[in-house]
């Protein structure tokens, strides 16, 4: 957000008057005392009164550093309206107290009473993987899913930890870093690109607060290594710094093993479509595909595939997170039982039985009847009298359906209709499907808006903490807390 003193400068007021001379601009306290707090109580309202509709909400949480070091908790909720995926941004709080489990899970209690939501609503909280934010959880009782993109980070971490990587990836930082500070090597290195063909990209600094960052660095190495060779090797006080064919070789199998991994990261940060049906799914293709040893590979590469995937198969191991992931695949109709061990296919069958029995059917509009049934005047007149056939004897033994089935039956033909409709394509959205036929399963399509509307990672509440960097910068360092949580709430909701 652009900081509030800007109407008080020489050119944006140049810059009005040539807009429309006639307007009359007000002052920097007018906005800070009356328009910014106005148009957050406002926002404030029009979302309570959203969330006080809604059924079912998940959430996400993360605490964060401002440039200041003042600390702040940040809050998001998750919520299907209209079959319409809604991301809210709740709090960036003021977090001063020691972060330990026991304080987390009462700021989170506070959190949601303050937004008078109900804790019973809440279907899980996506949190990264800190013992203290489990903690808390824990301790609220409250279901936890813990994010894929912090997983799959330290699965990344944990199959590379080899004395050969580290080396490799550290001649390969230093080499990255004699560029990063030196602009003559810098202009060398475009020289270079130039006469071997090669692209003119500049190199890329890990950061190991950014997923996917180190594959990155590694790639773009890899595709500039004949011109980052002739530049250090140019240079007598670089010539320790170029690379051996033995690191080369490293690099290259380090990168085959996790290069096809990284786009399921940002695949799966998304706040504006169903994400978390597709952990089931995805981990499916690792196993059978992208993480499966091939022939061609080298010894590093399998064993690099293996350990990722071994760590992946320990961490969502959890028979509970495991039910709660098997429940958000099965209310996605491109999936349904697909990924579902077979084992637990009818168990889960039961669970999705006995959640339904426990939810009210939403009342859905009745459908117009088609052409194929609508009666026309000239047939208003009952049929003429056919020959009773020999068939038509059986068909009164037929039991017709009845109005007046218990309740579990209902649902569980509903339940089977639902798993016998034809395939969706995968392009398919969701949400945009359950829409089309909520009349056709009304029980079903609360389950659905209950259990697709869970981020698969923390990122909308880790997009937060950019939010605020924009806003508590060097020159609005004196910023108070409920002035960030203010400022930080109207850029995400207003």
């Amino acid at each position: 957000m652009v900081p509030i003193y800007t109407v008080e400068k020489p050119g944006f007021i140049n810059m009005l008057k040539v807009v429309d001379p006639r307007y009359v601009l007000p002052s920097s306290k007018y906005f800070a005392e009356v328009a910014l707090p106005r148009l957050y109580n406002s926002t404030r309202e029009k979302i309570a009164r959203e969330l006080e509709g809604v059924s079912f909400y998940s959430a996400t949480t993360d605490l964060w550093s401002s440039r200041t070091m003042q600390p702040y908790m940040s809050l998001t909720v998750h919520y299907i309206d209209d079959w319409t995926l809604r991301s809210v941004c709740l709090q960036t709080a003021y977090f001063p107290d020691d972060h330990t489990g026991e304080i987390i899970a009462q700021g989170l209690k506070d959190a949601l009473t303050s937004w008078n939501l109900d804790e019973e609503r809440l279907i899980c909280m996506t949190t990264d993987s800190g013992t203290n934010i489990l903690k808390a959880l824990r301790d609220n009782e409250w279901p936890n899913l813990q994010c894929f993109g912090h997983k799959l980070h330290n699965a990344i971490e944990n199959g590379v930890k080899d004395p050969r990587i580290d080396r490799a990836i550290g001649v390969c930082k230093k080499a990255v870093a004699a560029f990063s500070y030196s602009w003559k090597k810098r202009r060398e290195m475009g020289e270079v690109q130039a006469e071997l063909g090669l692209p003119s990209h500049q190199l890329v600094t890990e950061s190991p607060t950014r997923w996917c960052s180190l594959q990155k660095m590694m790639e773009r190495f890899l595709e500039q290594e004949k011109a980052i060779v002739r530049v250090l090797g140019s240079d007598k006080k670089c010539r320790h710094l170029v690379p051996t064919w033995q690191d080369i070789e490293v690099l290259e199998s380090v990168n085959k093993a996790i290069k096809p991994l990284q786009e399921f990261t940002d695949a799966l940060s998304g706040e504006a479509y169903v994400s978390v049906s597709y952990i089931k799914p995805v981990l499916h293709l690792f196993k059978t595909n992208l993480l499966q040893p091939e022939e061609e590979d080298t010894e590093l590469t399998k064993t690099i595939k293996r350990n990722i995937m071994q760590y992946l198969d320990d961490k969502y191991s959890d028979p509970v997170k495991n039910e709660h992931l098997d429940m958000s695949s099965l209310m996605d109709p491109r999936f349904r039982t697909t990924y579902i061990d077979p084992d637990k296919v009818e168990q889960i069958k039961k669970r999705a039985v006995t959640e339904l029995m426990s939810l009210p059917a939403e009342k859905s509009t009745p459908q117009q009847p088609g052409p194929a049934v609508q009666v026309c005047q000239g047939e208003a007149h009952p049929p003429p009298n056919k020959k009773m056939t020999l068939a038509a004897f059986f068909k009164k033994n037929v039991p017709e359906p009845s109005s007046h089935q218990p309740e579990e039956v209902k649902v569980e033909t509903e339940l089977a209709t639902y798993l016998l409709t034809p395939e969706v394509d995968p392009d398919t959205d969701p949400l945009q499907w359950w829409k089309r036929h909520e009349p056709n399963f009304p029980r079903l399509s609360n389950l659905a808006k209950k259990y697709l509307s869970v981020p698969a990672t923390s990122a909308p509440s880790e997009r937060l903490f950019s939010v605020g960097g924009g806003i508590v910068t060097c020159n609005r360092a004196c910023l108070k807390p409920e002035v960030v949580d203010r400022f930080v709430f109207l850029a995400k909701n207003a």
